[in-house]
């Protein structure tokens, strides 16, 4: 009986230590000069208007706005990007191809059902429609922006609603 109090002792000790540890943590995190503590709602609001902004510059970056597609499929048919692949990297396709369509589910102007991604080696083929040229460039944005993709080529088509 005396072992399980000594035990017991022991244990109540360590969780009051253990409790003092975090209460210090804790309130060193809501100091009065931090900053105030933003709800889970703006933070997500805010890593979204991050991502949109991150990926409006890669699609300057990489020709894909309107007016680069229209000239792409005026001249050609299909889009086409391509990127550096790193040294020894290899992916799984299908995990290339479901990245990209939870990327698409994920926009909501992009239709994952309207948008067939195929993939072989790295390299991607997306077919379907979309609404807009623009769409067609984010669309392929979001697909190169893809880990283990070196090359997107676009079928889509443009398809008012």
């Amino acid at each position: 009986m005396k072992t399980a109090f000594i035990f017991f002792l022991l244990g109540a000790i360590a969780g009051a230590f253990a409790l003092n540890a975090y209460n210090q943590r804790e309130a060193g995190r809501s100091s009065p000069t931090a900053e105030p503590a933003t709800s889970l709602a703006d933070k997500a609001k805010n890593g979204a208007t991050q991502a949109r902004d991150a990926i409006a510059d890669k699609l300057v970056e990489w020709h894909l706005t309107s007016d680069d597609i229209r000239q792409d499929l005026a001249r050609t048919g299909q889009v086409v990007r391509s990127k550096a692949a790193i040294a020894g990297e290899k992916i799984a396709d299908a995990r290339i191809v479901t990245v990209i369509k939870s990327k698409y589910v994920l926009d909501r102007d992009l239709s994952a059902i309207d948008i067939n991604v195929d993939c072989k080696d790295g390299e991607v083929t997306l077919r379907g429609t979309v609404a807009s040229a623009g769409l067609i460039g984010r669309a392929i944005g979001l697909a190169l922006d893809t880990h283990g993709v070196s090359n997107v080529t676009s079928k889509l088509t443009v398809v008012e609603k």
